[in-house]
């Protein structure tokens, strides 16, 4: 959900800005927060809802939005209201089960088909090839992803019902994509597994052992797992995405959506505030042994630039600022949580859609450059002069 275009968008970010980057957030010891604000409000002026952003380094923490929450109303966006932070739930998916290895519950290196023999998986797969996506098996959600919103179908099935055996036999029943180990390709579907997995081990349902190991011992009061419920409940701003029929570009309030389809790949909602909390707590040791962290860090390069460990992305920005955490994309909804790998300074980003084309290029390089700005002191426009904006 969002990182093939985040692979594209962050090496076209390099090319752009090139080698002139420093890491003059942390010379200064900190990102200006007047520059902050005005960059959101640049979003919001091309055609973005709403924007809410918050950052912690030397200078300490700070949150800020710019936008509205919902369309035809004046209304602010929320400074930490909640939000679907889409596939950021695979890091905290991939932090439970890795807590698993450490107690032994379960080894990084056994296939997955010992746990789950109901799905005929290939043998070759392993733990750590459904964390890191390197198993070789297809995205239930590719050119069919709601979250691409290119088509109806997402404004006639926001009320289905997905179950995860019912995505992973649809998903095996097809030839992989290479053998397992041999390359790398997001596929949602490991996910899918790694919750059917979690709750093999455990004997409870992934979402429990979520609130049991991560959300209770961090205190994440506004972070859930929200299974069939389509409601954001608390404060949030409305998500929106555009759609053609009949030749006919129309827009749909996404905000209410069954999130099944993404499950344990991507149905978290959160806020700033607790997304930062978990962020800086995973990274500074507080959920696992310095020898799994080893682990999730354990690098594969998808990209130039962009390295996947186990449910852990790696953006190397200009300057040599180098940051971990991953992103998100549920429709109508776009995140990031990045954290330098010694937790010293963090950025969580929210955007909620409008008429801005959300799934383009250009959009996913303005929302990196926000981040470079927060954690790297990148600095220049969002977009570059002459540019549509997605409009």
């Amino acid at each position: 959900m969002g990182i093939r275009a985040g692979i594209v968008a962050v090496a076209a970010l390099v090319a752009l800005t090139g080698s002139a980057g420093t890491n003059a957030a942390a010379e200064s010891g900190g990102a200006d927060r007047a520059a902050l604000q005005q960059a959101m409000n640049d979003f919001v002026a091309a055609g973005v809802t709403g924007v809410q952003l918050r950052v912690h380094d030397q200078s300490g923490e700070w949150a800020g939005s710019a936008g509205i929450a919902e369309i035809g109303r004046q209304e602010g966006v929320p400074v930490d209201g909640r939000f679907r932070a889409g596939s950021i739930t695979k890091t905290f998916i991939a932090t439970v089960l890795l807590q698993l290895v450490g107690e032994g519950k379960v080894g990084l290196d056994d296939s997955v088909g010992r746990y789950l023999p109901q799905f005929g998986l290939d043998q070759r797969i392993t733990v750590r090839m459904i964390l890191q996506h390197t198993s070789g098996l297809r995205s239930h959600s590719t050119s069919a992803d709601p979250a691409d919103a290119s088509d109806p179908v997402l404004v006639d099935s926001v009320d289905r019902t997905y179950l995860p055996d019912e995505i992973v036999r649809f998903v095996v029943a097809q030839p992989l994509k290479f053998d397992p180990g041999a390359g790398w390709s997001y596929s949602n579907t490991n996910y899918v597994l790694a919750g059917l997995l979690i709750e093999k081990l455990t004997g409870t349902p992934y979402a429990w052992q979520v609130n049991l190991r991560i959300v209770l011992p961090l205190g994440l009061w506004r972070t859930e797992m929200p299974g069939t419920r389509t409601e954001i409940l608390g404060p949030h701003g409305h998500g929106y995405v555009h759609y053609t029929e009949g030749g006919e570009t129309k827009r749909t309030d996404a905000t209410r959506q069954n999130p099944s389809w993404a499950g344990a790949s991507g149905e978290i909602i959160s806020t700033t505030q607790d997304l930062a909390a978990f962020a800086t707590a995973l990274v500074g040791g507080r959920l696992l042994s310095p020898a799994l962290m080893s682990e999730m860090r354990d690098i594969r390069r998808p990209g130039p630039n962009v390295g996947y460990g186990l449910g852990l992305l790696e953006y190397d920005f200009p300057g040599e600022c180098v940051t971990v955490g991953h992103n998100g994309r549920m429709p109508g909804y776009s995140s990031e949580m990045l954290t330098t790998p010694d937790g010293r300074a963090g950025v969580v980003i929210s955007v909620t859609e409008g008429t801005f084309a959300a799934m383009s290029t250009e959009f996913q390089i303005a929302v990196l450059r926000l981040a470079g700005m927060a954690l790297c002191g990148l600095t220049g426009p969002l977009f570059p002069a002459g540019a549509t904006n997605g409009r």
